[in-house]
């Protein structure tokens, strides 16, 4: 199923249009931002800024993953920037203080004929959690790598694949190229994202949720990249329940 666009953003390639939220996805936002998670994956996260781990990794919504506070009574999370894999210094990512030359997922995209996720073109989020305690790997619950995500951001709907991960407990990240499709008129760059709690990012589960070949993975621009994921994520997203 296809939703109109009724805004429009501006991309690396020039200007395209923003997704209409679905009812049954907007259903979902609303009720479980408020209060907590019932079926927490895995707590003790932060947003990466403000410091408190109140965030989780929850399970309330079947056949999906999702970030979630239960601070201020109940809050979605952030989007820093990320700027990891290939070009990360490139255009507004030069000034990145934490960019890194290769993604969690760099071995698996090279089947797809680039040599690794670029976060000026991809739209991708980082998800799941390494490193020091707490860690949190959603291919534990059944996500796959490079896998169909959903966010919810700015009263809008866009999509991203599964691309990275965090070393740390930092939460609420993704590509600089999603950061410009949910907030253009935010002054985006590799040291400044949105701070407010209010970015929904779900994971699907299954192996359905890849789009493998099918995705414009040697794309020169955001939107075509973004266009060519954008049946599947609909079929998911058409399939959760609030």
């Amino acid at each position: 199923m296809r939703y109109l666009a009724t805004a429009a953003v501006l991309t690396g390639a020039g200007l395209a249009s923003a997704y209409t939220v679905p009812v049954n996805l907007q259903q979902i936002y609303n009720n479980h931002k408020a209060g907590t998670c019932q079926t927490t994956l895995q707590g003790g996260f932060s947003d990466g800024i403000s410091g408190p781990s109140t965030f989780a990794y929850c399970g309330d919504i079947n056949g999906a993953v999702f970030l979630h506070s239960s601070a201020n009574g109940g809050q979605y999370d952030n989007m820093d920037i990320d700027c990891d894999g290939a070009n990360n210094s490139a255009g507004d990512c030069a000034n990145d203080p934490s960019g890194q030359s290769m993604t969690a997922f760099m071995d698996i995209v090279k089947q797809y004929g680039i040599s690794d996720l670029d976060a000026n073109i991809h739209p991708y989020v980082v998800f799941g959690n390494s490193g020091s305690w707490p860690t949190f790997d959603p291919q534990q619950y059944g996500m796959e790598p490079l896998s169909v995500m959903a966010v919810v951001c700015n009263n809008q709907l866009f999509y991203g694949v599964w691309g990275d991960t965090n070393g740390g407990v930092a939460t609420g990240e993704a590509s600089i190229s999603l950061a410009k499709l949910c907030f253009p008129n935010d002054g985006i760059t590799g040291d400044n994202g949105h701070g407010e709690h209010d970015v929904l990012y779900i994971g699907f589960m299954g192996q359905d949720a890849v789009p493998g070949a099918s995705a414009a993975w040697t794309a020169g621009d955001t939107w075509t990249f973004e266009e060519s994921i954008k049946g599947l994520g609909d079929r998911l997203v058409a399939k959760l329940s609030a």
